[in-house]
């Protein structure tokens, strides 16, 4: 899968892009990251990308120009054209449902606004998914990118040493919290691993897993507990 990330600050990513499993996923050819600078764009010999809103208002918005030239010049890099997603706090909630559905592309373009946001023209022109990572607003959308990157890779096959690890973990279906895990020691302050887990009775195990998550998910969310 490859990833284009169209942003004013393309050496954020830098150090995220060589650790952990996105290092490994790249390394081993199933994810590409590919970084660009919108400033390179820029007609303006300072390299401006971003004017006083009309009607007036505090800060400053990106101009539809060079965005929308710096989209259409690295869309055309290769021959799959891929799907713009404009990181917004307007966009569409971040859910694991919608992570499936982003990892169904074969390369998203991650376009990441600063400022007080985008020229709305940039969104009427290019059509893209809009994206928001939580009802809060950032100082721009290069770290909701990296969200988006890190739970769409997971579901890249090969990309999980257990492919069941992305089956079984929190929010795999709504509102599902995932059960509590226990590693050594068996005792630590006080405090002992379930006795079910010691036994090797594995169907045991299942349904005490199972009925942890539902209590799990009754607690955090409780308005979904109900749809698994």
């Amino acid at each position: 899968m490859r990833f284009d990330v169209l942003t004013l600050f393309p050496d954020i990513f830098q150090g995220y892009a060589t650790q952990s499993l996105l290092k490994l996923a790249i390394q081993a050819g199933l994810v590409q990251i590919h970084l660009w600078n919108i400033r390179d764009w820029s007609k303006d010999k300072h390299q401006k990308v971003d004017d006083r809103p009309f009607g007036g208002g505090p800060g400053m918005v990106l101009m539809p120009e060079p965005v929308i030239d710096c989209v259409e010049a690295v869309r055309s890099r290769v021959e799959l054209p891929g799907r713009v997603v404009m990181l917004t706090p307007a966009g569409r909630r971040l859910t694991q449902s919608v992570v499936a559905e982003l990892a169904m592309h074969d390369r998203l373009l991650l376009l990441c606004g600063r400022y007080e946001g985008f020229d709305d023209r940039i969104r009427q022109t290019l059509d893209p998914i809009e994206i928001s990572v939580g009802d809060f607003v950032c100082n721009g959308g290069e770290v909701p990118a990296m969200i988006v990157i890190d739970t769409v890779i997971r579901l890249i096959p090969g990309v999980l040493g257990d492919e069941t690890s992305a089956v079984d973990e929190s929010h795999s279906e709504p509102g599902r919290i995932e059960y509590p895990q226990f590693t050594r020691p068996r005792v630590f302050r006080g405090l002992e691993v379930p006795e079910v887990l010691l036994g090797g009775n594995h169907r045991a195990i299942a349904e005490w897993r199972e009925d942890q998550s539902k209590a799990r998910s009754a607690r955090y969310h409780p308005d979904t507990s109900g749809d698994h």
